[in-house]
């Protein structure tokens, strides 16, 4: 299933929709602004949170981290040594690893588990240029999971680019 997402809206305090391949409604961004760090929510169409996106504070390198229920799902983290790509590991709170690499400033990038493609991330499908998409390969992926860490990669990538 491939998600739509409207590129140049990703400041803080701006909430947007991402819309499945039918054009529907399928989850709410929602930026909290007037907060000490940089926070977001997932929500499903009913306005339920499905995730929260947090800037990691006082972290040595820049890090992010997704909460379910109030409760840590995952931390992304960019890796150090990158030559051509750019490589971000996400730590699951099972212990497991999802691997993040491409070109995340392209938006031309996929999400790994053990070798195994869950998520490609391409501006490719479309002539519109603030739009690309979240193509959820596995049927029984996480989601809402695979649509935060794209989010959280993007930021912190555009980021880093702003600090450069």
């Amino acid at each position: 299933m491939k998600y739509l997402v409207r590129d140049k809206i990703f400041a803080i305090g701006d909430d947007y929709w991402i819309e499945d391949e039918q054009g529907r409604q399928a989850f709410l961004v929602d930026g909290k602004a007037l907060r000490l760090r940089d926070t977001l929510e997932l929500k499903d169409p009913q306005g339920r949170v499905l995730v929260t996106l947090r800037q990691k504070l006082l972290s040595l390198r820049d890090a992010m981290t997704i909460e379910r229920d109030g409760e840590p799902l995952a931390t992304i983290r960019k890796k150090r040594l990158s030559l051509l790509r750019d490589h971000y590991r996400v730590a699951l709170a099972d212990g497991t690893e999802l691997d993040v690499s491409g070109r995340i400033l392209d938006h031309e990038f996929a999400i790994e588990y053990d070798g195994e493609l869950l998520a490609h991330v391409s501006r490719r499908w479309f002539r519109v240029r603030e739009t690309y998409a979240v193509d959820v390969i596995r049927d029984d992926a996480d989601t809402s999971l695979l649509i935060a860490v794209t989010v959280c990669v993007i930021r912190m990538a555009e980021k880093e680019r702003e600090d450069g």
